[in-house]
């Protein structure tokens, strides 16, 4: 019982990376449009590739958007606004209107010139009243802003209680009108003294008249609303398109209506559970054959659950990236920075992995996206040109020249298809363009991205590698003040390591700044390191055994030492790997010859390990031995070296040193004459002439 339950344990982490990749596969596909695909491929202008195609039911054809557009143009053009008359408006001036009369007739009580005013006072008054009335019914507009600069011929709704009228604006008066109209019709009023009305009614003429932005814009809305989005019908049984036939226009837009009334007629609630099912299918294979990947060439993702995770979460982003702009007309897929995926897992993981990622990433977005199979060979271009382009994040211009040769690639390509598709180049959609640049400028936030989320999941990047090859860093400064010999001798190795590492295509930077930590942990007791003492050796004071646990400790010290400092993962790894799990010899040799027949445990005298796995970890564990062995030599020639070299070699193959190494035979051997050609420029070998020519 307490067997299968551990064994059950044990599987946990396992099952929960299955697990999560599941919930991703779930999560994408709730993400998917639930209406049935429709399954032939068409392009205005070229062939049709299938059989006969005929109706199976009746469905009407729609409308381009340049005809509906064209008559919604139609209908703001022609278009008249609301005005709508307040009748309270005239009530209010005509109060205001006797109030003002009467203050005035006061004022001029005593002027003889206006005696008449004031014997026949309510003839004024009516008189001015009757000319309000007539006004203000006909109406004194307030022209709204926006139809300031329309002409006289300006047809607007005049809204009158119940009633609708249109007029011109020529026929319409404002307030300047009005008074104009008062100042020519006083002069046949038959009054006496007609001018005094001057002095109050032009004070009581205002606007009635007022634009109503409410009626105006429902009006308008019901009138686009009425436009027909269908010209003609096509018959159940009649022939859409015979086979090899050409996509023109009308048969372009008909097939457009086909689709659209196909979905809707096909899509129903059984139809949406073998949607789902087939999305569901089709994610679940495109992530199963990138797990069979991940297994075969990518085991390091695997084994750490954050590696996965990483990975991972680049799916789920651009897929609800393309579902969610999807859902906005007013944006384009186009606009995504799909190369970023490539661009940040390659400063982490191998070109091949990025571009394997980009294309997974691509493939699904592809089911979510609207824009057919072009924008599935857009993407893989540009993430080909991302992957074989994008130099090294520490490198700015190079970096931004990189952005603009992927720019370069989504132009072209778009361009090509679309001449394709269109064959002329005015009716190429420009616009597109300008989605394309924001893609291509949005691809440079992979450059802040990559040292954030290195820290996130605990990455290594070479940002980072170079801040830690500063020689001011704590450990390095450390590993030069207490043990220089140590240093002197890390340095050779780091160049070493680099060489062999640009020969057979590993990471040279990684490898190098590895080699300068390698052996921090001799700072603890460097004077037992020969290349720290002097004329005095203090193993000679010790056993062996002891001189052997001192050697082997300045590895898990130097582990102890990285942690505490906060070094990536990834470099404590070359402290704890570039010993391996060899011997130390020389106390090893010296003890069993001294106890030959003693019994004793030879774990005393070995390296704990583990074995280099990486290339970059076989590299150090090479570099370094061959750096201390040479030292040992006294005016070594350049045989000398080359046979150094091969035992060495030869040596860590006999102890089984790179079983678990992804280093092949063949970069090993590379490795090896790097190796000899600078050992011997190290030690300041001669060239070795031929004998006849020496004589």
């Amino acid at each position: 019982m307490n067997a299968t339950l551990k064994s059950i344990l044990d599987r946990l982490p396992e099952v929960a990376k299955y697990g999560l990749v599941l919930g991703v596969v779930v999560f994408i596909s709730f993400l998917f449009p639930n209406n049935v695909k429709f399954k032939y491929e068409f392009v205005q202008g070229q062939s049709w590739r299938y059989d006969d195609l005929t109706a199976p039911f009746d469905f009407a054809i729609k409308k381009t958007e340049a005809e509906i557009q064209a008559a919604s143009a139609e209908i703001e053009r022609e278009f008249s606004p609301f005005y709508q008359l307040n009748p309270r408006v005239a009530k209010t001036q005509k109060k205001e209107f006797q109030k003002t009369f009467d203050q005035q007739l006061e004022s001029v009580r005593t002027d003889p010139q206006f005696n008449d005013v004031l014997r026949h006072r309510d003839r004024y008054l009516r008189y001015g009243n009757r000319f309000l009335d007539k006004i203000y019914n006909r109406g004194i507009i307030q022209l709204a802003t926006e139809h300031q600069d329309r002409g006289k011929d300006f047809v607007i709704n005049v809204v009158k209680g119940n009633t609708i009228q249109k007029r011109t604006l020529q026929s319409v008066w404002d307030v300047e009108k009005a008074k104009e109209m008062l100042s020519d019709s006083l002069p046949h009023s038959r009054l006496y003294v007609p001018e005094f009305l001057l002095y109050t009614l032009p004070e009581t003429i205002v606007p009635n008249l007022f634009f109503n932005d409410s009626l105006t814009a429902n009006e308008k809305q019901r009138l686009l609303a009425e436009i027909a989005t269908t010209k003609g019908a096509v018959k159940k049984g009649e022939l859409i398109i015979p086979k090899n036939g050409i996509v023109t226009a009308d048969i372009f837009q008909r097939l457009v209506s086909f689709r659209e009334k196909y979905e809707e007629e096909v899509s129903t609630h059984d139809s949406y559970l073998g949607v789902f099912g087939g999305y569901f299918l089709l994610t679940s294979l495109i992530l199963g054959v990138f797990l069979m990947y991940l297994n075969a060439y990518a085991k390091k993702v695997l084994q750490r659950f954050s590696r996965l995770i990483f990975i991972l979460l680049w799916l789920v982003i651009y897929s609800y990236l393309v579902y969610a702009i999807e859902k906005t007309n007013s944006l384009s897929s186009y606009m995504i920075p799909f190369c970023i995926v490539p661009i940040v897992i390659k400063h982490f993981f191998t070109d091949r992995l990025a571009f394997f990622v980009h294309i997974i990433v691509v493939l699904i977005a592809s089911f979510l996206s609207s824009l057919g199979y072009e924008f599935t060979f857009i993407q893989i271009l540009a993430g080909i040109v991302a992957v074989l382009a994008i130099a090294d994040a520490r490198n700015w211009s190079k970096f931004f020249m990189s952005v603009f040769y992927i720019f370069l690639a989504y132009a072209g390509a778009f361009l090509g298809l679309s001449l394709i598709q269109e064959g002329s180049f005015s009716t190429v959609d420009w616009s597109i363009y300008g989605w394309l640049f924001l893609n291509a400028f949005l691809t440079i936030l992979a450059f802040p991205m990559i040292p954030l989320l290195e820290r996130l999941f605990g990455f290594t990047s070479s940002i980072s590698l170079m801040e830690l090859s500063d020689m001011t860093r704590p450990l390095l400064k450390e590993l030069g003040l207490k043990a220089p010999g140590t240093l002197q001798h890390s340095l050779q190795v780091a160049n070493l390591s680099e060489a062999a590492a640009n020969e057979i295509g590993a990471d040279p930077l990684l490898v190098k700044v590895a080699a300068l930590y390698h052996d921090v942990g001799k700072t603890l007791q460097p004077e037992y390191f020969i290349e720290n003492q002097g004329s005095e050796n203090p193993h000679e004071k010790i056993s062996y055994i002891e001189s052997a646990k001192i050697i082997i400790k300045h590895v898990t010290e130097g582990i102890a030492m990285a942690k505490k400092q906060h070094l990536p993962r990834l470099l404590i790894d070359f402290i704890r790997t570039h010993h391996g799990t060899t011997r130390v010899e020389y106390f090893y040799r010296n003890f069993v010859k001294e106890n030959p027949e003693k019994e004793f445990d030879e774990t005393l005298f070995r390296y704990p390990g583990p074995r280099p796995k990486s290339k970059e970890e076989t590299i150090l564990m090479l570099a370094d031995s061959l750096e201390a062995a040479s030292k040992s030599l006294k005016n070594p020639g350049g045989k000398d070296i080359d046979n150094l070299v091969d035992k060495i070699v030869a040596f860590k193959i006999e102890n089984r040193q790179f079983e678990e190494s992804e280093m092949t035979f063949e970069e090993l051997e590379k490795c090896k004459i790097v190796f000899k050609l600078l050992l011997r420029s190290i030690n300041h070998v001669r060239v070795e002439y031929p004998s006849e020519v020496q004589s």
